[in-house]
């Protein structure tokens, strides 16, 4: 298995909006009402709307490719506080998604050791995230990464609100 870890450019929109979207399908719908994901999917992966998170000053997407196809990736956004001064980690980790075909290969590790490196790169003293409280195969990765829950943040899909843990990593 070849992986190749590089930052996305514009020309990676269609790509990752493909992907973003199979990924939160893939996780979301057996637990969700159609409609809701679908209506996330819709205002959240369309290619201009990754074009414009990828072209945001402060914001990258770290593709993972393994062998040539897009297998994962991760988009930090730096300068983020994070909510209810729970921490003060100022580096959000907006998405980070591995396809299933990889779980359990060693790129989600590889995919967030490089995420994180970023974040210290760009000068983040912590990165934070929102994790699914229905996702016990993240939270473990996260916290096998490191991260550590400090508290909650609700995350609307469609209009259905729903409990996500607020988990945070110190980089000093």
């Amino acid at each position: 298995m070849t992986v190749t870890l590089r930052l996305a450019t514009v020309e990676d929109a269609p790509a990752l909006s493909r992907f973003g979207a199979a990924a939160f399908i893939d996780w979301y719908l057996p637990d969700n009402e159609p409609e809701n994901v679908h209506a996330h999917v819709a205002a959240t992966y369309q290619p201009e709307l990754q074009a414009a998170e990828i072209g945001e000053p402060g914001q990258w997407a770290l593709l993972a490719h393994v062998d040539g196809t897009l297998a994962g990736y991760g988009m930090l956004r730096i300068n983020t506080p994070c909510p209810e001064g729970a921490t003060q980690a100022d580096g959000e980790l907006r998405r980070f998604y591995v396809g299933r075909d990889w779980h359990g290969q060693g790129l989600a590790r590889q995919l967030m050791q490089a995420v994180i490196q970023h974040g210290r790169d760009a000068g983040a003293k912590g990165l934070w995230l929102t994790c699914w409280e229905r996702n016990p195969r993240a939270l473990a990765f996260y916290a096998k990464c490191g991260f550590l829950r400090v508290g909650t943040a609700t995350f609307t899909v469609g209009d259905d609100p729903q409990t996500d843990h607020l988990l945070a990593l110190d980089l000093d």
